[in-house]
């Protein structure tokens, strides 16, 4: 996913189709809840002119992120469509869309292709009734319990006031 400025302008009047599978398993070391990155498809085409490169991307795959209740993996699919503009010479002027500066004579666009993959991860990520258990649900003096069943139970430091209201009142009985 790399070109030099001279061959994105052999192109420029030409349609400069993009259909790559790039691997990005190295995103794991930029952010350590991802546990895995599968090969991501990249389509999608650049638009060339004098002043700027425009690329309009497609970008399928999925990450393995850890279940927020569990922990046990989870795919969680990509599928982004974004429009990059670098700006081959430098221009003093600011814009809504995200602008890159080409610095020397290349254009790569894996640092953003990266950082796109980033802003997608969510915070937090549920697997759907997964068989597997992941996270511990005893340990010691705890255990995890369902919500009905602590609504059964009493707690043994206020079962004596429990008994309290059950005796009947003296003083009523005149």
């Amino acid at each position: 996913m790399k070109w030099t400025l001279s061959q994105l302008q052999k192109n420029r009047n030409k349609e400069f189709l993009i259909d790559e599978i790039v691997e990005v398993a190295d995103i794991k070391a930029i952010d350590s809840t991802i546990r895995d990155a599968s090969p991501m498809k990249i389509t999608g085409r650049a638009d060339i002119d004098s002043a700027k490169v425009t690329f309009h991307l497609k970008i399928i795959g999925h990450l393995t992120l850890p279940c927020s209740r569990t922990l046990v993996d989870v795919n969680f699919p990509i599928n982004v469509e974004t429009t990059e503009t670098f700006l081959l010479k430098s221009f003093d002027f600011e814009t809504e869309e995200e602008i890159h500066q080409v610095k020397g004579d290349l254009i790569d666009l894996m640092p953003v292709i990266q950082e796109i993959l980033l802003l997608e991860v969510p915070m937090q990520v549920f697997c759907e009734g997964s068989s597997e258990e992941g996270a511990p649900q005893s340990g010691h003096d705890w255990e995890v319990i369902q919500e009905q069943d602590k609504k059964d139970t009493i707690d043994p430091r206020l079962a004596g006031l429990a008994r309290y209201f059950d005796q009947s009142d003296p003083s009523s009985d005149s």
